[in-house]
């Protein structure tokens, strides 16, 4: 981000205390910052903290007449390679929505041609109000980019959607918007991982995917630029650096999220997402039986993520699935690119002899509406690499 010019809109609200961290690491990363408070944002911090940090001038007021001399409002719109917005609270995001312009926030969001970033916070019932979801809405359709929000307690001591995304969080998405590649400007969903579907609150059902091709095939697309969402599973491989994570336990658990996150260019499900489910899980730790008894489990379906991406009104331009199967593999991968609905079909034998559910390899097989082609067998990295260039020629 050398020489990148961001303007930084901080408004009201407590994430705005998270903010001086924010600049911080992106100003280590080259960028020039230049902050704009709102009367609202310096309840929470101060235009001096804030001005040491930037090294710049703090603008507050719209009727500066120094500035509006010179049409300060405009320049500053203008100037800067992208407008972030953090915390972008529910009030800001309806002004923008609508259109308004009562402050130099607002006006410079109103009067600019340049990319705009968002990062909301608000309590969780603001967040999911139906008003707040057509601001959003009609944000991104206007082509702002949205990074968050996440579950997690507020200060208000409720729990859900609404947490403003973390400082490392929100660099990852910055740095991807300057990456240059072939994705630059491209929003990718991965999905990576296994689910822990819980029995009680100490078992689960589960199964051996490590996670490592997801983590792999996310890092690719990074890399080629793309702005990447990469939902996990609590997978044994960590995440890659520099893309926006979002951790689940469950299958219904990682739908919301990846319904939260559309629209995205394109969908990578690459999740070994757990079939069932068990119904009504156990509150207290099943206990062994004195008369020797099994407990009885009762199952459900988990959701098809993704069947229902692949029918999704936000359907992305590009929806791939992956298949682990054990027996009949292009066959049966052959019939869920049908049932499924999706574009590509990436499937893999993963019958224990192949070492590769789990392991540092893979051989697999690229199914589309145009035939098949079968790849020798490599490096995960190398297939997340070449998958990355296929998807990559498919979007541009």
């Amino acid at each position: 981000m050398n020489d990148k010019h961001i303007l930084l809109i901080i408004s009201g609200g407590i994430a705005a205390v998270k903010l001086p961290g924010l600049i911080r690491k992106l100003s280590a990363q080259g960028a020039r910052v230049t902050p704009v408070l709102t009367q609202s944002g310096a309840q929470f911090v101060t235009p001096l903290s804030i001005a040491a940090l930037a090294r710049s001038k703090v603008y507050t007021e719209l009727f500066d007449l120094t500035e509006e001399a010179q049409m300060g409002h405009i320049e500053l719109s203008r100037a800067a390679d992208l407008i972030l917005v953090a915390p972008a609270t529910a009030q800001v995001m309806a002004k923008m929505a609508q259109g308004m312009a009562d402050d130099l926030a607002s006006t410079l969001l109103l009067a600019t041609d340049t990319p705009v970033m968002i990062a909301p916070s608000m309590n969780v019932r603001m967040w999911q109000h139906p008003a707040t979801q057509r601001n959003l809405k009609r944000l991104q359709d206007d082509g702002v980019q949205l990074i968050g929000p996440n579950d997690g307690e507020m200060a208000c001591g409720e729990y859900g959607p609404g947490r403003m995304a973390e400082a490392d969080e929100i660099l990852a998405q910055v740095a991807g918007f300057f990456r240059s590649g072939p994705l630059a400007g491209r929003h990718v969903l991965v999905t990576s991982g296994p689910t822990h579907e819980p029995i009680d609150p100490v078992r689960y059902i589960a199964n051996r995917s490590s996670g490592a091709q997801g983590a792999a095939l996310a890092t690719a697309l990074r890399d080629l630029g793309a702005l990447v969402s990469f939902v996990t599973g609590p997978a044994r491989v960590p995440p890659p650096s520099g893309v926006e994570v979002h951790p689940v336990q469950t299958a219904q658990e990682m739908l919301a999220v990846v319904e939260r996150l559309l629209p995205v260019d394109a969908a990578i499900c690459a999740a070994a997402v757990a079939d069932w489910r068990v119904e009504g899980a156990h509150a207290q730790k099943i206990k062994k039986n004195p008369s020797g008894d099994f407990p009885i489990l009762e199952f459900a379906e988990n959701p098809d993520i993704l069947a229902l991406v692949s029918a999704h009104d936000l359907r992305p331009q590009l929806v791939v699935g992956f298949a682990a199967e054990t027996e009949n593999v292009i066959g049966n991968a052959a019939q869920k690119l049908l049932r499924k609905g999706c574009d590509w079909i990436v499937a893999n034998d993963v019958t224990p002899q192949t070492g590769i559910m789990g392991g540092a390899h893979n051989k697999v097989t690229l199914i589309d509406a145009d035939g098949t082609e079968i790849w020798d067998e490599m490096p995960k990295t190398d297939v997340a690499r070449r998958l990355a260039l296929r998807i990559a020629d498919d979007l541009t």
